[in-house]
């Protein structure tokens, strides 16, 4: 059962939510956001990486495809604002359209990365999205938070909390002891 649109709220928004109905586990509240970086979207990936998102358990809570603005990306990288290859990875970002996701479930933010595999595609394990579908780090198809705390920035950076659906997965009770 969807929740009710939200009024707008300011921008900062947790990754974490209050366990409610539905919710079988502590933590199973849990945020992580996702993005199908522009390589993804042009190698036809998106309902691949979906797929596997919803196949491991993950709630999907919000999606939408967009072409970045430089100022969002620059935001977005603001950590590696000192790197050298800084501005080459925001001209690749807004380079074609990005597929930004948000993911709820136990512990999301550590399983999306262990999904998602290194960031040097050549050390990432077969299985893993950049083991199976990347080669060169420059163009390694997909970016997952790090941490909870990257998590609740990023998605109040790519979402509005108006954007984000709550609803109940009749499939959590299989998947959640």
């Amino acid at each position: 059962v969807a929740a009710p649109t939200a009024p707008a709220a300011p921008r900062s928004r947790s990754a974490i939510v209050p366990r409610g109905k539905g919710s079988a586990r502590p933590g199973a509240t849990e945020r992580t956001f996702v993005a199908i970086k522009p390589d993804g979207v042009q190698r036809q990936l998106v309902g691949e990486i979906i797929r596997r998102f919803e196949r491991k358990g993950f709630r999907l809570l919000g999606l939408k495809l967009l072409q970045a603005s430089e100022e969002l990306l620059k935001e977005h990288y603001v950590a590696l604002r000192d790197r050298p290859f800084y501005g080459r990875l925001v001209k690749y970002m807004s380079s074609g359209p990005v597929v930004a996701m948000v993911w709820q479930g136990l512990d999301v933010v550590k399983m999306a990365r262990m999904m998602i595999g290194e960031t040097n595609p050549a050390e990432s394990l077969p299985g893993t999205i950049r083991g199976d579908f990347c080669i060169d780090v420059g163009r390694n198809v997909i970016h997952g938070s790090d941490s909870v705390e990257s998590a609740r920035q990023e998605i109040s950076l790519w979402f509005r909390p108006e954007e984000l659906t709550c609803w109940e997965d009749a499939a959590e009770r299989w998947i959640y002891e």
